[in-house]
């Protein structure tokens, strides 16, 4: 994380603003988490099964911890899946580069 803070950013998470100080070069970031929150606890809140603000921001933050770990399992699977074949790549390039370097007879 940079130490140099910009100005702080205000965000607006369920029609309240909140003022983040955040390095100038986190600022997108910021903006994109805080406007992917702000939908998450809409969804959340628009059900109306569920009430209060605390309690919104819980099942939104589980909904998205949730989201997050599916994606890295399925990252992990698809890596357990390709490294085996970028390892044959892999090797198989060093084999022709290794073909190349020798000399000729």
């Amino acid at each position: 994380m940079s130490a140099t803070i910009s100005n702080p950013v205000t965000i607006q998470i369920l029609d309240k603003e909140y003022r983040v100080a955040c390095p100038e070069d986190e600022r997108v970031a910021l903006l994109e988490s805080a406007r992917y929150l702000n939908q998450k606890m809409q969804e959340v809140r628009d059900t109306g099964r569920v009430i209060g603000m605390d309690r919104i921001a819980i099942m939104a933050a589980l909904n998205i911890v949730h989201e997050f770990l599916e994606c890295r399992n399925r990252l992990r699977e698809y890596e357990q899946h390709m490294t085996p074949q970028l390892l044959a790549v892999q090797e198989r390039v060093r084999e022709l580069l290794d073909k190349g370097r020798q000399p000729e007879l």
